[in-house]
């Protein structure tokens, strides 16, 4: 009985033990239970977009023609004064042309005699002097030399080079009494007081883009914009880059503007007064589609939304979000759906 006696306060000290350690257990299990998640968020508000496109760009000449002769030949006369300005009509090379003179002159000689042949046989043929046959011979022989003074004149033609139009000689290729080729460059002629600008935008604006459509460009090393007028665009789209060709004219002119020159461009598609701008680092891209988290009463909730222009640091969503909305802008891969959250900033600035 003594015995019995000396256990129970040992069994009141265990029990007292127990229940003191199965009350840590829960004090410690309700400790582990995730706090709410401080993030920062963002206040959908209505934005103006101004749907500004910004590509790269080429200077070219209004005309630009590889100057070369149809026949071979030796050069007897260069008029290429480089780096100068030539009429248009400008003799600017010319080949040995003596053996085709001569054969001129040959010709014409013969269409001389020809000519008082037919006089003279025209008059007998209306007194019946001679045969409707004698009288037609002399007339295809009359017409046979006009024929070859006229293919004459032509290969002498080919022996000169004229300017195709007003414009500015380059570096000329060819010397006094070289024998050349036809197919050599013999230099080439630009025309500077006009400038094109070609430049390529993407599929999706193609149809936006319209033959007088107003367009700004810079070049590098100058701040100042230029502007161009487009003048057409290519018939299709590029099937390799899925771009749409525009060439425009330029309006401006300055020496800094140089065929070949790079170029800015940008133009202006429309604008948006109501547009929803949401910060870049909001949008959470996944395999087939896009989503943001919306905060709604203190859960997160990701949501599927279509996006539009990008900018520099937002982006336009199309569909999926409304105005007055709490997105998430940081923290988000820590983020689960439902998740417990807490706000450290709250932000609703018009991007």
């Amino acid at each position: 009985m003594q015995k019995c006696v000396k256990w129970i306060p040992l069994v009141v000290v265990f029990t007292i033990l127990t229940l003191s350690g199965c009350n840590s257990d829960k004090k410690e299990n309700k400790s582990k239970e995730k706090p709410q998640a401080k993030v920062d968020a963002f206040i959908v508000t209505p934005s103006l977009l101004i749907n500004e496109i910004s590509v790269s760009g080429s200077l070219l000449p209004y005309e630009e023609v590889k100057l070369m002769n149809e026949i071979a030949g030796r050069v007897v006369q260069i008029n290429l004064p480089e780096g100068k300005f030539v009429k248009k009509g400008s003799l600017l090379v010319k080949l040995f042309d003596d053996d085709l003179q001569a054969n001129l002159k040959k010709l014409q000689t013969q269409l001389a005699i020809q000519e008082k042949i037919y006089k003279r046989q025209s008059e007998l043929f209306k007194a019946n002097g001679i045969s409707q046959s004698d009288f037609d011979q002399t007339y295809l022989q009359l017409n046979t030399i006009k024929a070859d003074i006229e293919v004459q004149k032509s290969m002498i033609r080919k022996t000169e080079v004229l300017a195709p139009f007003d414009g500015t000689i380059g570096l000329r290729n060819i010397s006094l009494g070289a024998y050349i080729a036809s197919s050599t460059v013999l230099s080439t002629i630009r025309m500077d007081d006009k400038l094109k600008l070609d430049f390529s935008i993407p599929e999706k604006y193609s149809g936006e883009i319209k033959t007088g459509f107003k367009v700004k460009f810079t070049v590098h090393g100058d701040d100042k914009q230029y502007d161009a007028t487009v003048l057409a665009t290519e018939g299709g789209i590029e099937a390799n880059t899925r771009n749409l060709k525009v060439r425009a004219i330029v309006n401006s002119n300055s020496n800094k503007l140089v065929p070949g020159g790079f170029t800015n461009v940008q133009f202006t598609l429309g604008e948006n007064k109501n547009a929803i701008l949401i910060p870049t680092q909001a949008i959470i891209p996944q395999e087939r589609n896009k989503s943001v988290i919306v905060a709604k009463d203190g859960k997160a909730h990701f949501v599927v939304v279509r996006t539009g222009i990008r900018k520099a640091s937002s982006i336009e969503i199309l569909d999926g979000l409304n105005i007055g909305d709490t997105i998430i802008t940081n923290g988000l891969l820590f983020l689960k759906e439902g998740a417990n959250i807490s706000f450290s900033t709250v932000k609703n600035d018009t991007l």
